[in-house]
């Protein structure tokens, strides 16, 4: 199993290279639909702009899904070279746009490659990162005045509430690493989690803080 890193926020940061000004967008995407609306969202924003090179890896269905664009800077110049980047750091679900405004000074293909370049290890440095590690989702059912034991529990045993629905019981849609779903199932078969009901739902990756 491939070990992949993403972000934890979307961060913006600026560089100035002669006079040219890189504002590099880095967004935390799930899907290359996502993607390709949030490159729309950044190039709305600059419209102004000369170029917005873009580059993005997306982990569907185990596959990884990449995409680049140089937007009319010379060819391998920007977008490639910022993929080339995220592959070597094994980041996934992220997408980088990076914005420049010409400062009236060419830099040649040399230092255009190493402005965007740095724009995005710029952003990476400024970044909060994650691994992403095999785990399980699960649904839980359980009653109103067990929902704040429940909570306690996942707090203490690094499981992930991710939605909490709430009808006549509540319902919660839960995260966690397959050793800790080991420790669960043995907790719900001797019944020391009242639940209502309980289901797998399927493997998938998700996030974990890396340690400092």
């Amino acid at each position: 199993m491939n070990r992949y890193l993403t972000i934890k926020n979307n961060i913006e940061t600026e560089i100035v290279v002669k006079k040219s000004k890189f504002i590099a967008n880095f967004i935390k995407v799930t899907s290359k639909e996502q993607a390709e609306e949030e490159i729309k969202k950044v190039k709305k924003k600059y419209f102004d702009a000369r170029h917005n090179c873009i580059s993005y890896r997306v982990l569907e269905d185990e596959k990884i899904v990449e995409r680049f664009s140089d937007d009319g800077e010379p060819s391998g110049t920007a977008g490639g070279p910022m993929l080339n980047i995220l592959q070597k750091n094994n980041l996934v679900n992220v997408l980088i746009v990076v914005t420049r405004y010409f400062g009236g000074i060419l830099l040649g293909t040399g230092g255009l490659v190493r402005a965007y370049s740095d724009s995005l290890q710029t952003s990476i440095e400024e970044s909060t990162l994650l691994e992403l590690t095999i785990g399980t989702e699960c649904e839980v059912k359980l009653e109103y005045n067990y929902f704040e034991k429940f909570k306690y529990y996942c707090k203490n045993n690094d499981i992930q509430i991710k939605d909490t629905t709430y009808t006549e019981e509540i319902v919660c849609k839960i995260e966690m690493e397959e050793d800790k779903k080991e420790k669960l199932l043995k907790d719900y078969a001797l019944k020391n989690l009242n639940f209502l009901d309980f289901k797998v739902l399927s493997k998938k990756y998700i996030e974990k803080s890396i340690p400092k």
